[in-house]
């Protein structure tokens, strides 16, 4: 058989992509902030919906927001799940928790991770903690907070979270 008449079924052909990421003017405030150590979301003058991380603009409403709310840095777990597999180049080793956090005065959830706790009584509506890095370590990224940890307070009623 000649090459000329060989089919090629498969091929490895590794990409490999560099992102240059520009935040917007909300979301450099709320960087700018995790630097300094606060949390900030941002309020929908319509329906006032509180986003953290904030857009800019309201999913609901598609108006603009531009008035910047100080957050607590204590949240109630609104989902979560206990993650058993390994993920290559990840450095926090299974099992762990990620869960879907609603700061105190938010709307809207994000992720994160909570430890400092058994997996297994890790539930809907409990009551977390941020624990932050040490202060020499932020940078302009969510990951200067390390983890949330649960806090020693009743479980909000999960009908109640992110509402």
């Amino acid at each position: 058989m000649s090459e000329e008449n060989t089919e090629i079924t498969m091929m490895d052909a590794p990409v490999y992509l560099d992102y240059n990421f520009t935040a917007g003017a909300a979301t450099s405030r709320f960087l700018s902030a995790i630097k300094q150590g606060r949390l900030v979301g941002q309020r929908c003058p319509s329906c006032g919906k509180v986003y953290v991380p904030p857009r800019g603009s309201c999913a609901k409403c598609g108006v603009a927001t531009r008035e910047d709310v100080p957050l607590q840095s204590t949240a109630t777990v609104q989902s979560f799940t206990i993650v058993y597999l390994p993920i290559p180049g990840n450095p926090i080793k299974p099992p762990y928790i990620i869960a879907n956090l609603v700061l105190d005065g938010a709307d809207i959830s994000f992720i994160h991770l909570i430890s400092e706790c058994n997996n297994d009584d890790v539930r809907i509506g409990q009551r977390v903690q941020a624990v932050w890095k040490p202060e020499a370590e932020w940078g302009y990224a969510m990951e200067n907070i390390a983890y949330f940890k649960p806090l020693d307070e009743a479980a909000v009623n999960p009908d109640e979270v992110g509402q």
